[in-house]
């Protein structure tokens, strides 16, 4: 019908950025998918430059010849964030801005873990302690700050607050910037880009560590997230609850981006495993039905990557701590093949252009891959670190990769 195949679109970020550039969490479209192709490649890979960095779970953004990275603040006896500009081609430190913060710690790290947004010569951070920001993406001047944890009574009192931190990285919407807060009355806000301003607020949901995507178009679009009670669609222009399905994880822990595949919605938590939605539309309301759903599919920080009628996934296993990817049927959520032991707790991917995947592995191994639905296909690989966790996915832009460990922020040529 077409009303469904309208809402199943999935409309792009607003805000001109280069074709090749890395603005968001999970690129330009939100999907974990490139613009650009990657040859395999037979020798060493060439690191360009490699920067100390103050540590965090944050992804590097490129756009327009920086490269932004989210950080916890460079002075150690201080409870701050920053956010860092570096130079893509050189590597040179441009600015660094820095804020206070309530005190947090946590035993997987103290940084952010949300990725920042850049659009309209701004960029947008939000905080391990739920401090929601806007910088001057030219100069890093800061524009406006809300403590939405604070605003909104996010406390580990009212068991609101996360464990590990707030990580849902900010969603740009038309003049709207949206994250999943996890207060009572505001489990998802928007704000106005432009003064910080609460435009709506919606929903008692508890957080969750989710990102929230866009599907659809004009008067059909939505807006999707996991939240810590399930997956939920609201209206962007008010937060109206267009549908809801629940998926709550028993250790609160919902990491995974919604994905858009096929004519289906992908959601996932940690120990209840993988849901796929289809929608209907009955007397002018939209309706989420589960199509299938499978335990096995446990998906803890990977996105999955969907190609032709198949998706690529990580599945987290906690105790023991493994990863293993997964070829799985979209129509029926079949599990073609395994690959175990492609990270320790995690593996994040993204496609290229020529529909390849990018592979890199919390124990910081990069794999080139061929998605085939018969076998694991690997095309080549390279060893970047060791003894570093890897937990933040990689940026690819203008033909180069840009990844940070604990310590650093690195950039890799890829070959031409």
């Amino acid at each position: 019908m077409p009303w469904l195949r309208s809402l199943m679109l999935v409309v792009l970020i607003s805000g001109p950025v280069l074709a090749a550039d890395w603005p968001q969490w999970l690129g330009p479209n939100r999907d974990g998918t490139s613009s650009e192709k990657i040859k395999p490649w037979k020798d060493k890979l060439e690191v360009v430059w490699k920067k100390d960095v103050p540590p965090g779970h944050s992804s590097p953004l490129v756009v327009k010849g920086k490269v932004y990275l989210h950080v916890r603040g460079k002075d150690k006896d201080k409870e701050e964030e920053g956010l860092l500009c570096f130079d893509a081609r050189s590597g040179k430190e441009l600015w660094y801005t820095a804020y206070p913060r309530a005190k947090f710690s946590s035993p997987f790290g103290t940084g952010p873990q949300a990725t920042p947004a850049v659009a309209g010569g701004n960029v947008y951070t939000y905080g391990a302690t739920g401090v929601l920001t806007c910088f001057d993406a030219r100069k890093g001047d800061k524009l406006w700050q809300v403590d939405t944890w604070k605003e909104y009574d996010v406390t580990r009192d009212n068991k609101r607050w996360l464990f590990f931190g707030a990580a849902s990285s900010p969603l740009i919407d038309g003049d709207n910037v949206v994250v999943n807060v996890g207060g009572k009355g505001a489990s998802v806000v928007a704000f106005s880009r432009d003064k910080g301003k609460e435009v709506w607020k919606s929903l008692d949901d508890k957080g969750s560590y989710s990102s929230g995507i866009t599907l659809g178009k004009d008067d059909k679009r939505q807006l999707v997230f996991l939240t810590g009670e399930g997956l939920r669609g609201f209206a962007p222009k008010d937060g109206k609850k267009l549908w809801a399905y629940d998926l709550k994880d028993k250790l609160q822990e919902s990491s995974m981006t919604p994905v858009k595949a096929g004519d289906l919605v992908l959601g996932a938590t940690v120990l209840s495993g993988m849901v796929a939605l289809k929608f209907e539309e009955k007397e002018g309301k939209v309706e989420a039905k589960k199509a299938w759903a499978n335990p096995k599919v446990s998906c803890y920080f990977s996105t999955p990557i969907p190609v032709g009628m198949h998706f690529y996934t990580v599945a987290g296993q906690i105790f023991p701590p493994s990863s293993t990817l997964h070829c799985v049927e979209i129509e029926t959520g079949k599990i073609l093949w395994s690959k175990p032991k492609v990270g320790k707790w995690h593996a994040a991917m993204l496609k290229t252009a020529d529909d390849k995947l990018l592979l890199l592995s919390d124990l910081g191994r990069l794999a080139l891959l061929e998605p085939n639905e018969k076998e694991y296909k690997e095309l080549a690989s390279a060893q970047l670190a060791k003894g570093e966790q890897i937990w933040a996915h990689p940026a690819l832009a203008n033909g180069k990769v840009y990844f940070r460990d604990d310590k650093s922020l690195i950039c890799l040529q890829m070959p031409e």
